[in-house]
């Protein structure tokens, strides 16, 4: 597998692909299949476990030498299996430093990543043309950042002891593509391959070049075209991108590479695969290629041995350290970590005690000042909502829109939703956790100012996130698409229940009125309409007997690696 991400190395993962190349080779393994993972080390990575060097051998890019260092360590979950890493010397492919994506520019997007990926695609095919790595059965492409390895596999004559190698491609997120010119910019396609450009023929040019940019590459588009089958990691998002993309509507299909995609699934050669989770001991049990998996756990953790409020008071020490810890680098606070510490020091006051007069943190001889009565018990919100994913407009776009209200105001639908919250339960709060687009986090730092009832949590930290799905009542995903997901997963296994748009893979592990409530609509106004009114039908709920059998049932739902993997080697590996 190459792959850009990977969640099993320290510091490796940036967002759901790492997951999935953590969790599938285990899985694969259960199936008597062996998968390693090749990815860059971008300078870091390869160090962080101690890699050893296998070997050194150099390519032409850009014109230029480059020396390569291939690196190699032990999966840490797969016995058998390894994880690689390509290490250039002279830093062309490690990007900034401790950085795997480059935030790149509106005038040249994609252009640093760009060209790192495409260096590190040439030098997998170097080392396995050239046999420094072993020849596999089977080569697995994850997303744009991989795809230029078919090109070169296919289309470069020098490759061609490994042009008879079966490819695979799997689109995590088709909306991002990697496009970059075809030439006159040193990150373009001649200037990492000088030559292959003027080699193609003309039906090979026309495969690889954007259809609505002629003069640019796609690399997303070279996967689909070039790869003998093309993975999408839900069965409905697999439906969705053969239809062109109508944003105005709010609709994200194809996005372009629609015709492509039909051409595909005429030929047999597009499945649509449900990515998974990994449930209990499964977690952290090593596993070989011959021993199966049978393990059934409960997913919510029994919180009977813990009062509520017990861990409500952690929560609120795991989101204020993390808060904390954002901050080590930085010369001046900003200014929605100031608001969000502010409201969490609010909390501490409400609950009638400061942070430092909680038992862990006061010596033997004050403790008995927690009995007095004024130092009342840290009372946990009434009902709790979360939301943890990236900052794009794929995931926040309808919670941004504009809804009018009775008094002719104009709110967006996130501060409408924040009132109906308050008007049901006065002690309930919205705690979100996600970073990314600088406009999104203004708005939301903005709007967290205004409504005392949200926590707005601008980073991303582990433990708060676990915290969030173990402990919340109510998960809010109201992606405008999503190829998968994998926080509703976390959230049902949690035993939390889910507000969801029903798109891609959200569609696909959602029950409406069953384990979570679903909303659609065929324009953006309606789908911010339609999320409105089912978050009115949560709130109406909540707590009651049906919403204590849902909560029940999404715990018991199981989207397991195991089953997703069989379905990998049957459908995606096979070419009887």
């Amino acid at each position: 597998m190459l792959a850009a991400e990977n969640g099993s190395i320290p510091r490796a993962k940036v967002g759901g692909m790492a997951d999935v190349i953590r969790d599938l080779p285990a899985a694969l393994a259960q199936q008597g299949v062996m998968a390693d993972v090749i990815m860059p080390s971008y300078g870091f990575l390869a160090g962080s476990v101690n890699a050893t060097k296998l070997a050194e051998f150099s390519v032409d890019f850009g014109g230029a030498r480059q020396s390569v260092a291939l690196l190699t360590t032990p999966h840490p979950d797969v016995e058998g299996a390894v994880i690689y890493f390509i290490d250039v010397q002279d830093g062309v492919c490690k990007g900034k430093p401790q950085e795997i994506y480059s935030q790149g520019s509106d005038a040249r997007p994609f252009a640093e990543d760009a060209n790192k990926f495409a260096l590190f695609c040439l030098c997998v095919a170097t080392a396995i043309n050239e046999q420094v790595l072993p020849m596999p059965d089977l080569i697995h492409l994850h997303d744009w950042h991989c795809a230029m390895f078919a090109l070169l596999a296919q289309y470069d004559e020098y490759f061609q002891n490994i042009s008879t190698i079966p490819c695979v491609y799997t689109i995590h997120n088709l909306a991002i593509q990697g496009i970059r010119p075809l030439r006159d910019d040193a990150s373009s396609m001649s200037a990492w391959y000088p030559g292959l450009l003027e080699k193609l023929s003309s039906e090979q040019f026309d495969s690889v070049i954007d259809p609505r940019y002629p003069h640019c590459i796609n690399p997303m588009r070279v996967g689909i075209n070039l790869c003998a089958k093309v993975h999408l990691v839900s069965p409905t998002y697999a439906d969705e991108v053969l239809h062109p993309s109508d944003h105005h509507a709010g609709f994200f299909g194809g996005e372009g590479l629609e015709a492509d995609l039909q051409r595909k699934q005429d030929s047999g050669a597009l499945v649509g695969i449900l990515n998974a989770c990994v449930y209990g001991a499964a977690a952290k049990k090593k596993v070989s290629a011959t021993e199966p998996n049978n393990s059934q756990d409960k997913c919510r953790e029994d919180q009977s041995i813990a009062n509520k409020d017990d861990i409500w008071l952690r929560l609120l020490e795991q989101v204020e350290l993390a808060l904390l810890r954002w901050q080590g680098d930085k010369q001046w606070v900003a200014s929605c970590d100031l608001i969000a510490l502010t409201r969490i020091a609010s909390l501490w006051r409400c609950g009638g005690r400061s942070k430092d007069m909680h038992s862990s943190h006061l010596q033997s001889s004050d403790k008995k000042l927690l009995n007095k009565p004024l130092m009342n018990k840290m009372k946990s919100p009434s009902m709790l909502v979360t939301s943890v994913g990236r900052l794009t407009d794929q995931k926040v776009l309808i919670l941004r829109q504009t809804v009018l209200q009775a008094d002719g105001q104009r709110v967006t639908v996130l501060e409408s939703i924040l009132q109906a919250l308050a008007l049901a339960h006065p002690e309930g709060l919205f705690i979100l956790l996600g970073s990314g687009d600088a406009e999104i986090a203004g708005e939301f730092s903005a709007i967290a100012a205004r409504y005392a009832n949200f926590i707005f949590l601008n980073g991303y930290d582990e433990a708060v996130s676990d915290a969030l799905y173990q402990n919340g009542d109510l998960f809010m995903m109201p992606s405008s698409f999503e190829p998968c997901g994998i926080s509703q997963m976390l959230a049902m296994k949690a035993g939390q229940i889910c507000l969801v748009h029903g798109v891609g893979g959200l569609r696909d592990t959602v029950a409406d009125n069953e384990t979570g409530y679903l909303f659609s609509g065929n324009c953006l106004a309606k789908q911010a309409e339609n999320l409105q009114l089912r978050f009115s039908d949560a709130l109406e709920d909540f707590n009651g007997d049906k919403w204590r059998a849902m909560e029940q049932l999404a715990s018991q739902q199981r989207f397991d690696w195991f089953s997703s993997a069989a379905k990998y080697k049957r459908q995606l590996y096979c070419f009887d």
